[in-house]
């Protein structure tokens, strides 16, 4: 009898033990909750409502009232050029749309800098910066770098053709270097992803390198070379000139040979006969024309 009383206070105070063991674990798991979500709650980051695509948009797509939806977004990180209401995307009313300038995921929020103002579309005048001007230049696979060229790269232009005309082949010379593209064909996409063959790209440069670019073209052939994205870029500042066109060697100057001078004529001698008796003498006298 006394044996199953010890084995039976024996066994309660196990699972008294137990009991205890298994309260101070989750006393300790609540405590260590109540820590987190109190770090958690002054952690609290403060949040805006911000308009966001609410479908995949590629470049050129229109954006209307019914392609944006509100999402929360952190105040603290929010980038410029956000909307917070269709109102503010469309402050000139809904009938004038927007155009999507840099394709957007979905939930992406929208920003000035990835649309066109209200009621254009996505052209290439939105690539162009103030001062400069686009010129188009014919390409073909051999010259366009077998169509890797996309809207944004940088290319050096070279020019082949004979500067001297007397010359009995074509030269070919660097005339520009780090130019910007802004289309390639028709596109202005620089997500585009085809390898096609262009037949035209379009560069960016100041007005009067237009007019050089279409003396070059003219004259001779244009040919393109990628410039790499780690290289050191030459950039020519806005509205400076970029490119610079090959210039005939300088005429040989040829000089003229003076005449030598004329022999000094000899002193001419004039001479009379006078009779002196029987005997002839000559006598020199002033000669008399």
């Amino acid at each position: 009898m006394r044996a199953v009383f010890g084995l039976v206070l024996v066994l309660g105070m196990a699972l008294a033990g137990f009991a205890v063991f298994m309260v101070k674990g989750y006393v300790a798991d609540t405590e260590a909750a109540l820590i987190t979500e109190r770090a958690r709650a002054a952690q609290n980051v403060e949040t805006v409502d911000v308009l966001a695509v609410n479908k995949p948009l590629a470049f050129g797509d229109t954006l209307t009232a019914e392609n944006v939806t509100i999402v929360k977004y952190a105040k603290e990180f929010l980038p410029e050029g956000s909307f917070a209401t269709t109102e503010d995307l469309f402050p000139e009313g809904l009938k004038l749309t927007r155009s999507v300038l840099r394709p957007m995921e979905l939930n992406e929020i929208v920003l000035a800098a990835k649309v066109t103002p209200q009621g254009q579309i996505a052209s290439i005048t939105q690539e162009l910066r103030p001062m400069m001007r686009a010129f188009t230049i014919n390409v073909d696979a051999a010259t366009a770098v077998s169509g890797f060229l996309r809207p944004g790269n940088r290319v050096d232009i070279y020019w082949t053709g004979s500067v001297d005309r007397n010359a009995s082949r074509d030269e070919t010379n660097l005339i520009g270097s780090s130019i910007e593209l802004i289309a390639v064909d028709q596109s202005t996409d620089k997500n585009k992803i085809d390898t096609a063959i262009p037949r035209t790209v379009t560069v960016q440069v100041s007005p009067e390198d237009v007019a050089r670019l279409a003396q070059a073209q003219a004259e001779g052939k244009l040919s393109l070379s990628l410039v790499g994205s780690d290289s050191a870029l030459n950039v020519v500042p806005d509205g400076e000139q970029a490119i610079t066109l090959p210039q005939p060697p300088a005429a040989p100057v040829i000089v003229a040979e003076m005449p030598a001078p004329a022999p000094e004529a000899a002193p001419q001698s004039c001479y009379t006969t006078v009779r002196r008796g029987t005997e002839k003498v000559q006598m020199e006298i002033a000669c008399t024309n």
